[in-house]
């Protein structure tokens, strides 16, 4: 099974197996790899820099595993990386005209324990300019296309980690994720993607949008894949304060453990309220296949989810804002107008608007917790819609009527970015014109690993993941 496109078309898991027991050289994935962006890349915008370099690194990576030397689960396994996530001496630009000649000096804590567990780096990805949107929609580097159609939107901000996943050009991405940057293009691409607690994946390296809900995770076509990848990155990084001193589970060791008695919360006047009806419907019927699994559902009153998108938009307005300060001033022509448009409303929000957003936080945070002494997890759509024609910025969920795409885009992304808690997307269905529909699965502080096993077991009874873009 050496060719390239039944190479390509190998899980994250499967393929590493077969490089461990020397059935697939990393070379072999390596060039794959790089063959397929070659070959696709150049219509769907997917990537920033791709590093023909790969190549040697393949090499050498073959040359110790003939020398008895693994390097770790990921040993030959080709990664890309969104483009705000620094590499030593290779440009990193975070979608962005300002950054556009950066050469960091120092590899991000992530990408150091990428490497460190054997993964290759074939790129970095595309964005929205600053991870600040929703759409990848890129001024400076091309908008990014959903591979599924490429007259649509990938989502953003990380775009480009969820085309180049789900059109197999790498085996797993890093995206990263402050109100729903990760999730989002997961659900538009139908693929697996997680934002871990905040604070269980370090930022170190990486630039930042929103100090208070900025994190990073992996994004693969498997909640297995998943399950890896995060169990290379987590933990205490003393380079990043914010990371917490909280011992990393092993995601991988309950994957088949099933979903029997597991209590999943739904807060019913929230999670099925101003949605188009194939996302309801996928998601509802996701939620019958974790009944018939065993699992129970448990509707779940949290009083104060309505504010969520004003507290949201309001902290990642003016923490964005305060970052980009002196360039806003002295190079605002570099910046694309919707990014410097966004900056400049970020400054014009009040100190009593901020503190008031965080003391929201709080709350929430606090209702959701006092909510999981009743239910293990939340399950609700990712997003209200699915993808949208590339250059809107308006969407249509519901009764005919134009809606701003941010603010819709963030309804049901913006809880667990506002609480800190963690929460999987996971593809779970398709619309009448083909295009994925994802969901999230929220957990507890620090329980990735139910959430893993909540994904598992329904990837193990559904189809979704498995299917493939037409590209």
């Amino acid at each position: 099974m050496n060719t390239p496109s039944e190479l390509l078309e190998l899980s994250l898991t499967q393929a590493a197996a077969l490089v461990k027991s020397r059935q697939v050289s990393p070379v072999e994935l390596v060039d794959a790899s790089l063959a397929r962006i070659a070959k696709i890349d150049g219509d769907l915008h997917a990537y920033i820099s791709v590093y023909e370099q790969a190549r040697e690194v393949a090499k050498a990576a073959e040359i110790m595993q003939a020398a008895g030397h693994d390097l770790g689960p990921l040993h030959g396994i080709p990664i890309a990386l969104k483009d705000n996530i620094a590499l030593k001496g290779l440009r990193t630009t975070a979608g962005s005209k300002v950054l556009s000649d950066w050469l960091p000096d120092h590899d991000a804590t992530i990408a150091s324990r990428l490497r460190a567990s054997g993964a290759i780096f074939v790129g970095k990805l595309n964005m929205h300019e600053f991870a600040w949107g929703g759409t990848s929609d890129n001024p400076h580097y091309g908008a990014v296309k959903n591979p599924w159609d490429t007259s649509r939107f990938p989502a953003g901000s990380s775009g480009g980690s969820g085309v180049a996943v789900a059109a197999r050009t790498c085996w797993g991405a890093i995206g990263t994720d402050t109100g729903g940057s990760i999730r989002l293009p997961s659900a538009i691409n139908g693929i697996v993607g997680i934002r871990p607690t905040y604070g269980r994946v370090s930022n170190h390296g990486i630039i930042p949008l929103a100090w208070s809900m900025d994190t990073a995770g992996p994004m693969t076509r498997t909640v297995e894949d998943c399950a890896l990848m995060l169990g290379t990155l987590a933990g205490h990084d003393a380079k990043d304060p914010t990371t917490a001193k909280v011992p990393v589970s092993d995601y991988m060791a309950g994957l088949k453990h099933g979903v029997k008695g597991l209590r999943i919360g739904v807060v019913p006047g929230y999670f099925f309220h101003h949605l188009q009806a194939p996302v309801e419907k996928a998601v509802r019927q996701a939620l019958s296949t974790f009944e018939q699994l065993g699992a129970q559902l448990v509707e779940v009153d949290i009083h104060n989810i309505h504010g969520n998108i004003s507290a949201q938009l309001t902290i990642e307005s003016c923490e964005p804002s305060t970052y980009h300060q002196r360039w806003l001033r002295e190079r605002p022509l570099d910046y694309g107008e919707d990014v410097r448009t966004l900056l400049e409303v970020g400054e014009m929000l009040l100190a009593t608007h901020y503190l008031q957003a965080q003391r929201y936080r709080s709350l929430l945070r606090q209702e959701f917790m006092d909510a999981f002494a009743k239910v293990d997890v939340f399950i609700c759509p990712t997003l209200p819609f699915t993808a949208t024609p590339l250059g809107d910025m308006k969407v249509v969920i519901e009764n005919g009527v134009e809606e701003d795409m941010l603010s819709a885009i963030m309804q049901y992304t913006g809880v667990p970015s506002l609480t800190g808690l963690p929460s999987l997307a996971v593809p779970c269905g398709f619309d009448n014109d083909g295009l994925p529909v994802g969901m999230q699965i929220i957990g507890k502080p620090f329980d990735e690993a139910t959430l893993f096993r909540a994904g598992a077991a329904f990837q193990s009874s559904t189809d979704f993941h498995l299917k493939a873009p037409p590209v």
